[in-house]
C-alpha cells in the first residue's frame, strides 16, 4: 500500500521534441553571447526570401548558418562559395530539424578561402605559360559530324544538352563519355575521357559539362592535369561547368566556354531553321545569279549576231558592188565629156580652117578621131569587164566562208527554246522541248518528239 501509493505520487515529466528542441534553443541562446567566428563559405543558398543559407567550415568542422533579409541587405559584398568569412553570430537551433546552426548579424572578408586561393594560384600560373591565350583557341566545326559529350550519365547537364541538340540538329550523332564529375575519383574519370576521346578521335567536337555547385563540389574541373589535358587536345571543346556565375580552370582552357549546358549545346549545332534559311536564301542568290548570267549571255549573244550581220559578207560585197556601179557610172561620164570636148575641138578646127584644108585629110582625121573613140571606149569596156570579174572572184570567195552558203548547202542551226542555247547533240533535249531551226530561207519551230543519240 504504501508503494502504490509512492507511485501514484510520482509523475513524469515527459517532454515532447517540440519542447526539448524548444529548451535547448533558450539554452545554448542564453548560454553563448554574440560570438565572431571565422570559415569559409559553402554550400551557400539564396532561395526567393531574399535569406542566405551557407556552411561555414575550417579543415576539421562545420557548422550550419543562415542570414536573415535584414542583415543581408547592409552587407557591403557578395558573399560566394570558397569566399573565407568573418561572421558575428548568435548561437541557436532550429527547431523544425533540431539543427544547430549560427545566426548571422554581421560579416566581412576575412580572405580568399584555401579553395579560392588554390584556384587563383593555380590560374595565374597557367595564365603565365599562355594555357588561355585566345589566339590558340582552336575553331568550332560549323557542322559537326559526331558530338562527344564528357559528362555524368545521371546528372541534370546531360539531359539538358541532349534535349537541345535534338531540337536544333538531331542528324547530329552524339556519343557520351560517362565520367564522375564529383568527389576524389572525379579529376581521374575526366582525365581518362579525354585521353580516351582524343585517341579514338570519334568526335570533330567535345563538350565537358556539369551542372552547378559549390567551389569544392567543382574542383574536379580546376585540376592542372585536366587543364593541361584540355590544352593538348587536338578536338575542339565546350566546356559549360556550373551556373553563368560559376567558373573553373577548364572553362579557361578550353577552345569555348559555355555559361551553361544548354548553352553550349546551342553553340556546338547551328539551328536546324537558320540552315534552311540560309540555304534558301542561297538558292535565292543562285538563281538572280544564273538569271542575270543567261541575260547577259543572251544579250552579248545578240550584240555578235548584230555584228556578224554587220560584217556579213554579202553586204560587204554588196557594197563593193554598188561602189564599182558608181566608178562606171562617173567613167561612163568623164568619156562623155571627153568626147564631147574632142568634137568641140574638132569643129572649131574645122571652122578655122574653112575650105582651105583638104578633104582628104579632114577625112583621116575624122578616121583617126573615130579609131581612137573606138579604142577608148574598147578599153573603158575592158576595164570594167575585168573590173566586174574581179568583184565576182572576190564575191564568190566571200560567199563560200559566209554562214548561209553553209546553209543554202543544206545544213541547218537549231537552237532549245526558250534558252535560245545552240544543240550539238541530242542529249541536250527531252520529249516536249521546243526547237527553232533556222535554213537558207525561213525558221520554223518544232516539238521533241522521240531524241536519238548515237551510243
Amino acid at each position: 500500500m504504501p508503494s502504490s501509493q509512492s507511485e501514484a505520487n510520482f509523475q513524469r515529466d515527459i517532454y515532447s521534441v517540440s519542447r526539448l528542441n524548444s529548451e535547448v534553443r533558450a539554452v545554448l541562446e542564453g548560454s553563448f553571447p554574440l560570438l565572431w567566428v571565422e570559415g569559409e563559405i559553402s554550400n551557400l543558398a539564396r532561395p526567393a526570401s531574399g535569406h542566405i543559407y551557407f556552411t561555414l567550415k575550417d579543415p576539421q568542422a562545420q557548422v550550419r548558418c543562415a542570414m536573415f533579409r535584414m542583415k543581408r541587405q547592409l552587407l557591403r559584398f557578395q558573399p560566394e562559395n570558397g569566399l573565407k568569412v568573418l561572421i558575428r553570430a548568435r548561437v541557436g537551433l532550429y527547431e523544425g530539424r533540431g539543427e544547430f546552426q549560427l545566426v548571422a548579424e554581421h560579416m566581412e572578408p576575412a580572405g580568399a578561402g584555401d579553395l579560392q586561393q588554390a584556384f587563383d594560384t593555380l590560374k595565374l600560373k597557367l595564365q603565365q605559360e599562355g594555357l588561355f591565350d585566345t589566339a590558340l583557341k582552336k575553331p568550332l566545326p560549323l557542322l559537326p559530324k559526331r558530338i562527344g559529350l564528357i559528362t555524368s550519365p545521371s546528372g541534370a547537364a546531360i539531359r539538358d544538352v541532349l534535349s537541345v541538340l535534338q531540337r536544333r540538329l538531331p542528324a547530329v550523332p552524339v556519343l557520351i563519355y560517362p565520367v564522375t564529375v564529383q568527389g576524389e575519383e572525379a579529376p581521374r574519370s575526366i582525365l581518362n575521357a579525354l585521353r580516351l576521346a582524343e585517341q579514338r578521335h570519334e568526335c570533330d567536337l567535345l563538350i565537358l559539362t556539369r551542372g552547378g555547385g559549390s567551389l569544392e563540389d567543382l574542383m574536379a574541373f580546376n585540376d592542372e592535369e585536366v587543364a593541361r589535358t584540355i590544352h593538348q587536345l587536338s578536338i575542339p571543346l565546350i566546356s559549360a561547368v556550373g551556373h553563368e556565375v560559376d567558373f573553373t580552370i577548364a572553362d579557361f582552357v578550353a577552345d569555348r566556354r559555355a555559361p551553361t549546358p544548354s548553352v553550349a549545346a546551342e553553340l556546338a549545332t547551328p539551328d536546324k531553321q537558320e540552315m534552311l534559311d540560309r540555304i534558301t536564301s542561297l538558292q535565292r542568290r543562285i538563281t538572280l545569279a544564273t538569271q542575270r548570267h543567261f541575260s547577259g549571255g543572251r544579250q552579248n549573244l545578240q550584240n555578235i549576231s548584230d555584228r556578224l550581220e554587220r560584217v556579213h559578207p554579202g553586204i560587204r560585197l554588196q557594197q563593193r558592188q554598188q561602189y564599182l556601179d558608181e566608178l562606171g557610172v562617173q567613167l561612163q561620164r568623164i568619156t562623155r565629156i571627153k568626147l564631147e570636148q574632142a568634137r568641140g575641138k574638132i569643129r572649131l578646127l574645122e571652122s578655122r580652117l574653112g575650105g582651105g584644108i583638104p578633104t582628104h585629110r579632114i577625112n583621116r582625121q575624122r578616121e583617126q578621131f573615130s579609131h581612137l573613140a573606138y579604142r577608148l571606149t574598147q578599153a573603158i569596156n575592158t576595164h570594167l569587164s575585168l573590173q566586174r570579174q574581179r568583184l565576182g572572184s572576190a564575191g564568190g570567195k566571200l560567199d563560200a566562208l559566209s554562214p548561209l552558203a553553209t546553209l543554202q548547202r543544206g545544213y541547218s542551226i537549231t537552237r532549245l527554246l526558250p534558252s535560245r542555247e545552240l544543240l550539238h547533240n541530242a542529249n541536250q533535249v527531252q520529249p516536249g522541248d521546243q526547237l527553232e531551226t533556222r535554213l537558207a530561207v525561213g525558221t520554223f519551230i518544232s516539238t521533241v518528239d522521240n531524241p536519238v543519240t548515237d551510243q
